[in-house]
């Protein structure tokens, strides 16, 4: 078996320098075969209220130049255990949002059959549909963890049934998740009315909110957490709004009193040993950031997903 192709060595190159790919890992057409793959989508057109985050993959990956190959918290390198790529972006229609969901799902499905993993760097949280019914297609109903500052179970905006605000009613509505295992952490501010959590119980989520984890601590949020996904076929769906504006300013609808980069980071490091089948990280807003907190915040975030995935590869 051949070595794994690891990140430009900085000592050699400048992290300023060169072409910005996450992490600076090589691309997936530059070595013979890949295990996970880091992959972009510019897309925005379903956000209802600030736009931008068609820019997210690319300031993202600026904002990941730092990265190192040993991650102390996991005790894992993922870059050696396994090959780990950036496999660009996937071009979608910035116009027809329905042609733009099977633009996606299509290639997330052919990509599926190159590597065993895909970690996506939205975008807006509409990409979530179809990435979930490309693992569905893969896995059957999965269950999903999702970190979001709101419930994204809304069902239309102006008629419109699939927007970054529906994603997980119409997930739900087709089958592809399960019932019994998904949870929204982070989940505060005003809701439309408390119908809203009605229909996303019935929907299949239960919630770990922003206020639980500040009155019980991470820990206990955590133990619930980890109670109601189990050990089932798990997807994590990260709105880079579940972290406070303080951390994460860059984001199209931004709702205060919400998780530290810590609480976030801590979280998803307790999810090592689960079976991850995917995940996504969107809703990045680079006009809205400042001195790259945002990218900052969700590169360390996919690096955190893209080592859970590469010690479960090894396993």
């Amino acid at each position: 078996m051949t070595e794994n192709v690891g990140p430009i060595d900085a000592s050699v190159n400048p992290r300023y320098s060169g072409i910005a790919t996450f992490a600076r890992l090589p691309r997936i057409e530059d070595v013979p075969r890949a295990d996970i793959a880091v992959v972009g989508i510019p897309f925005d057109s379903g956000v209802s209220y600030r736009p931008g985050t068609r820019f997210g993959p690319s300031h993202v990956r600026e904002s990941s130049r730092l990265l190192r190959p040993y991650n102390p918290a996991q005790d894992v390198s993922p870059f050696a255990i396994a090959q780990v790529v950036d496999a660009g972006d996937i071009p979608v229609n910035p116009f027809d949002i329905t042609a733009a969901v099977d633009e996606v799902e299509r290639a997330a499905k052919a990509l599926g059959e190159q590597v065993q993993q895909i970690v996506t760097i939205g975008g807006d949280h509409t990409v979530a549909l179809p990435l979930l019914r490309a693992v569905a297609a893969k896995h059957g109903p999965v269950a999903v963890l999702h970190f979001d500052a709101h419930l994204d179970t809304w069902d239309t905006y102006f008629g419109a049934p699939i927007t970054h605000g529906t994603p997980f009613r119409r997930a739900s509505e087709e089958g592809l998740i399960d019932l019994t295992a998904s949870c929204h952490v982070g989940t505060r501010g005003p809701l439309y009315s408390k119908q809203d959590l009605v229909d996303d119980e019935r929907l299949g989520f239960s919630i770990v909110s922003s206020e639980f984890i500040e009155e019980h601590g991470v820990v206990a949020g955590i133990e619930r957490i980890l109670q109601r996904v189990g050990d089932k076929p798990l997807y994590v769906s990260i709105d880079i709004d579940v972290l406070d504006p303080a951390h994460a300013p860059g984001t199209g609808t931004p709702e205060a009193g919400g998780l530290t980069s810590r609480e976030l980071l801590r979280i998803l490091r307790a999810l090592s040993g689960r079976n991850i089948v995917g995940a996504d990280v969107v809703e990045v807003s680079p006009a809205y950031d400042h001195a790259q907190m945002t990218g900052i915040a969700a590169s360390h975030v996919v690096y955190e997903l893209v080592t859970l995935l590469a010690a479960q590869a090894a396993r």
